[in-house]
């Protein structure tokens, strides 16, 4: 995976949360939270939490004397969604990495990941790490894009962006977010981290934006998708942007655009706590 498409620094993290994610994320997040609350946990770490649209909707939740850990790679996305989140005792930030977790074995009665697993290096790895720190019979819950196709904007912008860069388009969206989406390899990669019991729900939702430029504004500005447009010609952000603001509104309508995406949602749980792994051989 390129550098570039784990970058969320800048002006990336306002985008993505005041665009993107009310777009695409929150009506996930809330399926999420049902999710892991439903189990009533006393222990719950969330990995790859972005700029907290799952901690906003799981702390409510919780339970008074339930301990919450959320983590992230991106110290950025990191301080601005404790920011957002405010004062809860219960809520612990910390960076870290979800493929060497600084947790000890049987930590945490739910672990949960709102589509971040698409850009861990080596996934077996960090889905052993979550069952690691599970206690027995705790649940692992996650959520991956299905593929581009099925995701509307995504697939729009991604196209658009080929007709301003045709010799090398940016493929951040189609590559990275909507490239793990085969059900079958995320049950065999499961099953190699060692859970068992493995359910997926492929479930659709509808993206909601108030006009079509603040879709193509929160693809092309607010996602690492910004940073592959600039290393071709940061010259031309705002020309990309109009051009996907073009392909949205041809497809959408002038006005508030809705489309459809879809995503897989996992609860994996866990029969026991193995041992930490070696990392996978280059």
């Amino acid at each position: 995976m390129a550098e570039t498409h784990t970058v969320f620094a800048g002006s990336i993290p306002k985008f993505y949360d005041s665009l993107m994610v009310p777009m695409i994320f929150a009506a996930y997040a809330k399926h999420m939270a049902e999710l892991v609350a439903a189990f009533s946990p006393g222990a719950v770490l969330e990995t790859a939490a972005g700029t907290g649209v799952v901690t906003r909707a799981l702390a409510p939740r919780l339970g008074a004397h339930a301990r919450y850990v959320v983590t992230d790679l991106n110290q950025p996305m990191l301080t601005h969604a404790a920011a957002r989140q405010g004062v809860d005792a219960r809520i612990e930030w910390q960076p870290a990495d979800a493929l060497h977790l600084p947790f000890a074995d049987g930590t945490f009665d739910a672990v949960c990941c709102q589509f971040g697993v698409m850009f861990f290096p080596d996934r077996v790895a960090g889905y052993t790490e979550a069952r690691r720190v599970l206690r027995p019979g705790g649940h692992f819950v996650f959520s991956t894009w299905d593929r581009i196709e099925n995701n509307a904007f995504a697939d729009e912008v991604t196209n658009a962006l080929a007709t301003v860069f045709p010799d090398n388009p940016p493929r951040f969206p189609a590559l990275v977010p909507h490239g793990y989406h085969d059900v079958a390899g995320i049950r065999d990669e499961l099953s190699r981290a060692g859970f068992t019991d493995i359910r997926i729900e492929t479930r659709e939702e509808v993206s909601h934006a108030a006009s079509a430029r603040d879709a193509a504004t929160a693809y092309c500005q607010g996602t690492p998708l910004r940073n592959e447009i600039e290393a071709r010609d940061a010259g031309l952000l705002q020309f990309a942007t109009d051009r996907a603001t073009e392909a949205i509104a041809s497809r959408h309508g002038d006005g508030p655009v809705a489309g459809k995406i879809q995503a897989h949602v996992v609860v994996a749980t866990s029969a026991g706590a193995p041992a930490r792994v070696s990392p996978a051989a280059p």
